[in-house]
């Protein structure tokens, strides 16, 4: 920004318009006609991210020396001084304790203004306090960074710096506790190899560049034309390195239900009269109640209980004489009218955060996942997601997940794993993604390292097959201690369609097959595959979401409940066992 003579009026860097200044600072500096990010100091980005007055700076903050006497055309103290004269601050950093949306929270922000906002012994000093006081407190750390890197007047030992952070980081994962960055503009060097991108949700801000390397750098070094919106949030966030993007007003509300969805794990029961009062099952455990012409209704109020209940509904006539044919199961479970994983979060829970990326190669929309609330309680949520029209079924490739969709899945898995929040998956594909690019990028690897991954899991893990359950590409979400399964609902190591194809040359046996892969839910609850059914009206899901959504919600929160009282040991004995005895052997 430029400041006019009046001082009065500025000049916006992104669109060169002339903006009044105190409109721009009550817009926390995001200019009023093309929405460009200007830089915050330290405790302007505090006052962004917290509530009102509620930011205690530690006391005393951390100020650095002068290790190496370094010298160029001024001595590093005298650059000191002035950065220090010039930003009222001790170094490029300030950390201390605040509520964030009435929860508390440890808070540090760097302020670019200091010397670049480089990292020497200072910022690594009080990065690290603040990772300390967060264990000693029990609470979450977010941390708001801009840098451009190591502090060179400091030499090696703002290298070790790097290290120092990193550790640090690393030990509130060890402790269970949430770490949130909130990367702006700009974030560079060694800080976004260390502990910039090490939180367990990493947000950058809108338009902020983010890499290792600038982008000048990295041009006078390859001679290359660099890809458009090179290392923008944006760019990254497309390649699957951040969870969110948000616009700056958009960062306290995010951090408020972030915090508000990871920070709780008791189990609330809903109604204590619940406790007691008489009430069919939510799941149907025995193979023989499904083969009634109409499944039980699922009793959303107390008062339904003693009514009557009203007739099913119905598409076919034929349904009503027993339970549906397989291949008619098949055409239920694929339609697309009904609802996807997406509709059940939405419907089941009162708050959903989404998260992205696989930290690697891409955000894959096949996989949706995130901390959310349901019966009171946080929850990680992770799901295959297909859609209702050709555009989003495009979109989310039909639900068939890539590598990156099962590495981000893991992912929240194992963040689940360390914030002790259950897990609850929501199972809905034909498989795995098949294809060049998969194959190369490992889907194989990929969906063995989360079977193996659910394994290891300390905390209740419930799946639910809501569609299609197909081949390892649905089995890599269902490693559970609970599977649960609705009632039209399919679950199979193949498709009908393909296993008539590798059997006799051409899918036109599926109808056949589909008998006898025993792929429905009577069948999967006889071999012990499924623990229980969810019933649903006899037209499917899609007759009546409602009342189905409603009916999957006390089935997950029933099978929570049964897996409250374990410990992680029990939790993965239970798991284990689980697993241990499926199948049919001979000789013992």
């Amino acid at each position: 920004m430029t400041v006019t003579a009046a001082d009065e009026w500025t000049r916006c860097s992104g669109c060169s318009a002339i903006v009044y200044l105190p409109r721009l600072a009550r817009a926390h500096q995001v200019c009023p006609e093309c929405g460009h990010h200007h830089r915050l100091r330290a405790m302007e980005r505090i006052a962004t991210l917290v509530d009102e007055d509620s930011f205690r700076p530690a006391v005393p903050q951390v100020r650095g020396g002068d290790p190496l006497g370094f010298s160029d055309t001024l001595p590093y103290t005298e650059r000191l001084a002035r950065a220090r004269a010039r930003t009222g601050l001790d170094d490029a950093i300030v950390y201390g304790r605040a509520s964030i949306g009435a929860r508390p929270a440890v808070v540090a922000a760097m302020d670019f203004a200091f010397l670049g906002g480089s990292m020497g012994s200072a910022v690594g000093e009080a990065v690290t306090r603040a990772c300390e006081l967060a264990v000693r407190t029990r609470l979450p750390l977010v941390l708001a960074i801009a840098s451009g890197g190591a502090r060179m007047q400091e030499g090696t030992l703002s290298l070790m710096q790097m290290g120092k952070t990193a550790q640090a980081m690393s030990r509130l994962r060890q402790e269970g506790l949430l770490s949130v960055c909130v990367l702006t503009d700009p974030t560079f060097g060694g800080v976004t190899a260390s502990f910039a991108t090490l939180g367990d949700v990493l947000v950058a801000e809108r338009g902020a560049l983010i890499g290792f390397a600038g982008p000048r750098v990295i041009a006078a070094a390859t001679r290359e034309r660099l890809p458009e919106g090179f290392q923008s949030a944006e760019y990254l966030f497309a390649g699957g390195m951040l969870d969110r993007v948000e616009p700056r007003e958009g960062l306290r509300p995010l951090l408020s239900r972030l915090l508000a969805l990871t920070t709780t794990h008791a189990v609330v029961a809903r109604d204590p009269d619940e406790l007691t009062a008489p009430h069919p099952p939510a799941v149907a455990r025995d193979p023989d109640e499904l083969t009634a012409p109409h499944p039980p209704a699922v009793a959303r109020d107390r008062d339904e209980l003693t009514a009557p209940r009203p007739p099913a509904v119905v598409r076919d006539p034929d349904e009503l004489t027993g339970p549906l044919r397989p291949h008619e199961t098949v055409r239920l479970a694929r339609d697309t009218a009904r609802p996807t994983a997406l509709d059940y979060i939405w419907h089941l829970c009162t708050d959903f955060v989404e998260l992205h990326g696989d930290r690697l190669h891409a955000d894959d929309p096949a996989i949706v996942g995130g901390p959310a609330m349901l019966g009171g309680a946080p929850v990680m949520i992770v799901a295959h997601q297909k859609g209702h029209d050709t555009k989003e079924l495009v979109a989310r490739n039909f639900g068939l997940a890539h590598p990156e969709g099962y590495r981000k899945a893991l992912r929240l898995m194992r963040l689940a794993d360390r914030l002790g929040l259950p897990v609850v998956t929501f199972v809905d594909t034909q498989g795995a993604a098949p294809g060049v690019g998969a194959e190369d990028r490992g889907q194989s690897w990929a969906i063995a390292e989360c079977l193996a991954g659910m394994s290891e899991l300390a905390v209740p893990v419930v799946a639910t097959v809501i569609g299609e359950g197909g081949s390892g590409g649905a089995l890599a979400l269902a490693v559970a201690n609970r599977v649960l399964m609705l009632r039209h609902a399919v679950y199979s190591v193949i498709s009908p369609e393909s296993c008539s194809t590798i059997l006799h040359g051409d899918p036109s046996h599926a109808l056949e097959l589909s008998s006898s892969l025993r792929i429905t839910a009577p069948d999967l609850l006889r071999l012990g595959v499924v623990d229980g059914v969810v019933p649903e009206p006899a037209g499917g899901a899609q007759e009546n979401p409602a009342a189905a959504m409603d009916a999957l919600r006390e089935a997950v929160l029933e099978a929570l409940g049964e897996l409250a009282g374990m410990d992680g040991a029990q939790l993965r004995k239970d798991r284990y066992e689980r697993f241990r005895r499926l199948g049919v052997v001979e000789g013992g």
